[in-house]
């Protein structure tokens, strides 16, 4: 009788190719991706205004409510107020997802944001481009991998690769949902708490075009990367290097270091900290039942296997 992984083999013996064969695959899929890049980045400068103007609305919907509240008390926010703090970024994030309309405010201004330098504001564009080119051809580049890697594995191995590809993209547009709507918020309205307006005095706030760019894509990325944990101790899991054993006993080290990614990656207060660290942990625990899965799966096709086996 044959065994399952005789099949696996013969396909891999079936798809093997001569060094050069290989190498011209690869150009092959080289240039696709580097065409991919290039119409994406295209498309993104093309609309990077509109872009730029979409990862400022949090911003502009931070300041209009900012300004509402100053004009419906005597003196305008000074320091910061907990409450106040949280019940603004409340009304912020319901206000981003339409269920709370903004209301007018009295005498309010333009959001003003600024570049020093004559080319700045163009080269934010082309950065802007370049990364909104990354994130639109990713299922195009991570086909490509996956295209050129697939035949060097076991069918099982290709079975199990193929859901990661979903998996991935998905996660990090959680990730990066979750500081568009919730930790830009936070951020925002907590930068905005500390002007100071008065007779004699004016601190505003008056981020430059390519700093808050900075502010946003290293959010993006911080989170969309970390909720990417599944998916790496998954794969771990799968490899044999990690088991959910370990994993369950390094619990408690896993939260400290959580929170101390939390802490650099983060900007520095507590709220957005513990904003990101608590999904964080959360995925941590759906890793350990992922990697369980696969530990009662592999010990299920072991005996298995282990009934076919007929003793001499």
């Amino acid at each position: 009788m044959s065994e399952p992984h005789d099949y696996d083999d013969a396909d891999i013996e079936a798809s093997r190719a001569p060094l050069l064969d290989h190498l011209v695959e690869l150009r092959s899929r080289l240039i696709i991706c580097v065409l991919a890049m290039a119409i994406g980045f295209a498309i993104c400068f093309a609309f990077s205004k509109q872009i730029y103007i979409f990862l400022l609305h949090p911003f502009a919907i931070a300041a209009q409510l900012l300004a509402v509240e100053n004009a419906n008390h005597a003196q305008p926010a000074q320091g910061v107020d907990v409450l106040k703090f949280l019940s603004g970024t409340r009304d912020l994030f319901l206000a981003l997802v339409g269920i709370k309309e903004v209301p007018a405010a009295p005498n309010a201004d333009k959001l003003n944001l600024v570049f020093t330098a004559p080319l700045e504001f163009f080269f934010t564009k082309l950065k802007l481009a370049g990364f909104g080119a990354v994130v639109l051809t990713f299922p195009v580049l991570a086909w490509q991998v996956y295209g050129f890697v697939a035949p060097g594995l076991y069918k099982r191995e290709r079975n199990a690769f193929v859901p990661f590809l979903l998996a991935s993209p998905t996660l990090f547009l959680m990730g990066a949902a979750l500081v568009y709507y919730v930790i830009l918020p936070f951020v925002l309205w907590f930068s905005l708490s500390q002007q100071i307006v008065d007779a004699q005095v004016s601190v505003q706030l008056l981020p430059k075009v390519s700093d808050y760019l900075s502010l946003v894509t290293t959010l993006l990325l911080a989170f969309g990367l970390c909720f990417q944990l599944p998916v790496v101790l998954t794969l771990l899991g799968m490899a044999g290097i990690v088991s959910s054993k370990a994993l369950a006993s390094g619990r408690r080290y896993a939260i400290v270091g959580v929170f101390v990614v939390a802490a650099v990656v983060t900007p520095p207060d507590p709220i957005s900290q513990t904003m990101l660290a608590v999904p964080i942990i959360l995925l941590y625990e759906i890793s350990i039942l992922c990697v369980k899965l696969i530990e009662k799966r592999r010990r299920l096709e072991d005996e298995e296997a282990g009934r076919d086996i007929v003793p001499i």
